[in-house]
């Protein structure tokens, strides 16, 4: 990146061109991103800026960011921050970060009418439990969008909670949200609970370790592990929400594209009604709900 060459457009085709050859996906992207952060706006900004001049400082911080992404550390952790359901949400290694396909998960609690028009306990907004919140970016999003309901997001990692809660001050600072480092049977109130969302550790613990370096090397297994066959913590969550959801109570799970008919299974027998598999816009299974009979 020579000094003498210090537009916008210079310096994102000359680091799309390295992390290109770093065999980086969507390189051009991850450098928009990241001049994008260096000029605090937004990314579709960048092209009525293309021929701005970038300042020493900024290029030695591209530089600084282009590198770490070039040793195959994610964007959002490099800039700190990952869109999610037209929200802009701290990320870093304390979490999984946000992905597009959980955007359907909070899309499909959000479009079911009988959560929120049905009758909650005491005359109060529905309450809804988010079980391994990580970034909070579920049940941030649904505050958010219905912030006159009641959230509990919990997590085994203080860390990922920490981050929850910073994520939950900055975009649903009025919203009824709490959190907690806690199994849900530990907190959680037999029969109290309107609906159960949860994007849980769901990758076979054998899969982990041949995961692209982005993911492998920098975000937290603690997330990713689903144990031998991916589904031992969705097999916990299940049994705990039969005791803490109510009667039409619904479990909105996210899950691996192959585990559709396990977790479907899994969810029949347990004793839920009205079990169906969702899939999300590439057509591959993603989402499975229930209904407490």
């Amino acid at each position: 990146m020579a000094a003498s060459n210090k537009t916008v457009l210079y310096v994102i085709q000359s680091g799309a061109t390295f992390l290109e050859a770093k065999g980086i996906e969507q390189p051009r992207l991850a450098c928009e991103l990241l001049v994008a952060r260096l000029f605090e706006c937004e990314r579709m900004e960048l092209y009525v800026r293309f021929e701005n001049e970038l300042s020493e400082l900024q290029l030695a911080a591209m530089r600084r960011g282009i590198k770490r992404v070039g040793d195959g550390e994610p964007i959002q952790y490099v800039t700190g921050e990952a869109g999610f359901m037209g929200h802009i949400f701290r990320s870093d290694k304390r979490a999984l970060i946000p992905r597009p396909e959980t955007e359907g998960l909070v899309e499909r609690l959000l479009d079911t009418d009988a959560l929120w028009s049905g009758q909650a306990a005491e005359g109060l907004g529905p309450f809804i439990v988010d079980v391994g919140t990580g970034s909070g970016c579920i049940v941030v999003s649904l505050a958010a969008a219905r912030p006159e309901a009641r959230y509990l997001g919990l997590d085994v990692s203080p860390d990922a909670l920490a981050l929850a809660g910073e994520n939950a001050a900055r975009i649903a600072p009025e919203a009824n949200i709490a959190f907690a480092q806690a199994e849900l049977s530990d907190l959680v109130e037999p029969e109290s609970v309107d609906a159960i969302v949860a994007n849980l550790p769901y990758i076979p613990s054998a899969t982990c370790d041949a995961l692209p370096v982005h993911i492998r090397d920098h975000e937290p297994r603690l997330a990713l592990d689903g144990g031998p066959d991916g589904l031992s913590i969705v097999r916990i969550v299940v049994e705990e929400a039969l005791v803490a959801l109510r009667a039409g109570g619904m479990l909105f799970l996210e899950i691996g594209d192959d585990q559709g008919p396990a977790v479907k299974t899994m969810l029949t027998e347990a004793g839920f009604g009205s079990v169906e598999v969702h899939v999300d816009l590439n057509r591959r299974d993603r989402i499975v709900t229930g209904t407490m009979g």
